[in-house]
Formats: structure tokens, C-alpha cells, sequence
């Protein structure tokens, strides 16, 4: 483990949180908030496109008596940035199990958002044997029988546009609130700290790649580790396993993506909420009400 890095006052003072650094087998490092007694029930925390580990302060705010775990994805955040070309789910997804392995996570409630509540299953599907329960919200696991991706991931495939918009202008750090039920919820300093860990580095791509990671085809390489990942979670709660599904349904990217997910799943617990795709910030009281929901049926509380 290595020291953390220091926050600027204002953003200390919106993350009041536990945080370490891990440093992988190959160098890089990956920062995370690891907030809670070290021998409570646990609780791993994954983000989406474009976050980073603050997403989660308002949740993780709400689980007291819980170890919650919350990385920041290779590219995010505070940890290390790769090349636009190595954004992959293995490689995320290689990154995460060496972090789980590193901090000794050895059973846990697995929660995931957007890109995190994707490669959340295929990090299970590697070590089954740890993941006591799920919590999803406004992601796809479940993929759609034609991929396609959103406006925006299409987008993100425009040649030099793209790379413009996200690498020059901070697409799309500076406009999360359109994607808000409650477009006040990300104002100000809030919104400001999504923005500030790229402001200050000079690789930019890991918000492009993770949209670019958006399978567009059944022959797309996101494809076959996302067929894992979603084979693991039927069998998962074909075996009693608990989940639960956290929806915003206002969300213009994901918001429709709970019809599948519950058809899949008829046996998860479902808690439709109006809030927009970001709903760590407009209804953090739901997502942990499911968390503990999960945790307690899993037998860790």
C-alpha cells in the first residue's frame, strides 16, 4: 500500500472518507476509498463512465457498521491512467480481482452502477466464491439481443470529433447534470469534483474509451467477458443468490434497460425511483436500503 494522494480543502471536505492506494503488479495504481472497520461486513463499490470513487460518498455515508470499498477504475479518478488502446474489460477486470486479492475481500456484496454494475459480474465470474450478493442500478449486464449503444456511444466513435469533445473539452465531466432526473443534484461543488481529476492530468481518454468499450455489434471484443459476466449472474440467482436492482427511470441512457434486467431476473427486488442516471446523487437512501436488504439476506450482517 502506498500513501494516498492529498485532496484540495474543498474536496476534502466532501469526501470526509477513509482512502488507500494499491499499487498492481504492473506498476500502476489503483485508489480507492476503504472506509469502515477492517473486519466488517464488506461491501465493493464499482463506478461507472465518467466518475470516479466520489460518487459513492453519499451512499457509503448511509451503511454504518459496513466495510465499503469503492476503487477508482484504471483511467478514473485518482488512479493510474492507461493508454487509450488498453481500456478493455479484461483488463479492468484484471486490475480489480488483483485489488480484491490485495485488500483480502474475501466475501462481500457486490454494487455496481453503469460500466461498474457491468464488469462487476465478470470480476464474480473469476472468483464466485467470494460475492455474497448484488446490487445494480442504471446498468446493463443483461445485454440487448442487437447492440447498438446509446446516441452518445455512437458519438464517441466519430473519428476526431470524439476525440476533441472528450480528450480536449472534458466531455463529459461537464455536463453530467443533463443526464439527472433532478438536474440541481450535480451544481457546484459537487459537479466541480467530477471534473477536477482530469483538469489536472494530461491523459484524458479513460471517459472515451469506456464509451468506446460499448459493444456496437455481436462481434464487438466487450462481447464474449460481458457474456460471462451475465451467464454468472443467472446462475448466481438461479442458486438463491440475492439481488437487487436500483433503477432511475429518468435516465436517458440506461433508464429503459430495467425491463430486460427484470424479466431476466424475476426473483430480484426492484426499487424504481425517478431519479437520472447518476442516482448516487439523488437517491443514495435507496441504494443503501438495498445494500443492507442484500447484505442481511446474505447472512454478513
Amino acid at each position: 500500500m502506498h500513501d494516498v494522494p492529498e485532496l484540495p480543502a474543498w474536496l476534502a471536505a466532501l469526501l470526509p472518507l477513509r482512502r488507500r492506494a494499491s499499487v498492481l503488479a504492473d506498476g500502476s495504481q489503483i485508489h480507492c476509498i476503504d472506509h469502515g472497520e477492517a473486519d466488517a461486513p464488506v461491501v465493493l463499490l464499482l463506478h461507472g463512465n465518467p466518475t470516479w470513487s466520489f460518487l459513492w460518498r453519499e451512499v457509503i455515508a448511509r451503511l454504518p457498521g459496513l466495510r465499503c470499498v469503492a476503487p477508482d477504475l484504471l483511467g478514473f479518478g485518482l488512479s493510474s491512467r492507461i493508454a487509450l488502446h488498453e481500456h478493455s474489460v479484461e483488463r479492468h477486470v484484471d486490475a480489480l480481482a488483483e485489488l480484491v486479492e490485495a485488500l483480502g475481500l474475501r466475501r462481500f456484496v457486490l454494487v455496481g452502477q453503469d460500466w461498474g454494475g457491468a464488469l462487476g459480474p465478470v470480476l464474480a465470474a473469476r472468483m464466485p466464491e467470494r460475492v455474497a450478493g448484488v446490487v445494480l442500478g442504471n446498468t446493463s449486464v443483461v445485454l440487448p439481443p442487437r447492440p447498438r449503444g446509446t446516441w452518445f456511444h455512437r458519438f464517441a466513435r466519430t473519428p476526431v470529433v470524439s476525440d476533441l469533445a472528450f480528450r480536449g473539452l472534458g466531455f463529459p465531466q461537464n455536463a453530467l447534470w443533463v443526464a439527472q432526473g433532478d438536474r440541481r443534484s450535480i451544481r457546484g461543488p459537487v459537479a466541480r469534483a467530477y471534473r477536477w481529476p482530469l483538469r489536472h492530468l494530461s491523459d484524458r481518454s479513460g471517459p472515451l474509451a469506456l464509451a468506446r468499450m460499448v459493444p456496437d455489434s455481436l462481434e464487438h471484443p466487450s462481447i464474449a467477458p460481458l457474456r460471462r459476466g451475465e451467464a454468472w449472474l443467472q446462475e448466481f440467482v438461479t442458486g438463491g443468490g440475492p439481488l437487487a436492482l436500483v433503477w432511475g427511470e429518468r435516465d436517458p441512457i440506461l433508464g429503459r434497460a430495467l425491463a430486460r434486467h427484470e424479466r431476466a431476473f424475476p426473483t430480484a427486488s426492484v426499487t424504481r425511483t425517478r431519479a437520472g442516471h447518476f442516482l448516487q446523487e439523488e437517491v443514495p437512501e435507496a441504494l443503501a436500503a438495498a445494500i443492507r436488504e442484500v447484505a442481511d439476506r446474505a447472512g454478513l450482517r
